[in-house]
């Protein structure tokens, strides 16, 4: 068996590169909890956007609460701007079966109504269970329904992937 490895650095500096087509100068980045955080923060950060980048997260909109659970990120979402007619470039760090997605978009909607979302990832790794694309995708990767791909962030702000089988 194959061991998978992703450079999560090298994946990154081609997101970097490719949604800077994406993003207009109206264009706020929001970033999916955790992981989506952390890469529109340092996005934000290497892109010289002036402000905050967003943060959202999934926890209350599940559709697998009673299973889950509340966790640590129901209080993560933090809005530094209006959402109403806003332009947002939502990213996580891995896109599986869109469920994710589905809530945050839910979230979202709780806040106003954006006048579009894009969605940008670091990893596709196929499995959709909802009709759920992302506008780019620095690698589509296909994995067990197992096996789980986690990003991880360094004390220095970079980042790594670890690929662990669920239990």
């Amino acid at each position: 068996m194959t061991m998978l490895t992703l450079d999560a650095e090298a994946l990154y500096q081609e997101l970097r590169a490719s949604v800077g087509a994406l993003v207009r100068p109206e264009t706020q980045l929001l970033g999916v909890w955790s992981g989506g955080a952390w890469l529109a923060e340092r996005l934000q950060a290497d892109l010289g956007r002036p402000g905050r980048a967003g943060v959202i997260s999934s926890a209350l909109h599940r559709d697998d609460f009673g299973e889950r659970g509340l966790s640590a990120s129901t209080d993560a979402t933090r809005l530094p701007y209006a959402v109403d007619g806003a332009h947002l470039l939502l990213l996580d760090d891995v896109l599986y079966t869109g469920r994710t997605i589905r809530a945050v978009l839910n979230e979202l909607f709780d806040f106003g109504r954006p006048a579009s979302v894009m969605l940008a990832v670091l990893v596709d790794r196929g499995g959709r269970e909802l009709p759920i694309e992302p506008a780019y995708a620095a690698a589509k990767v296909s994995l067990p329904p197992r096996q789980r791909l986690s990003l991880a962030r360094t004390d220095d702000g970079h980042f790594t992937f670890s690929v662990h089988d669920q239990s």
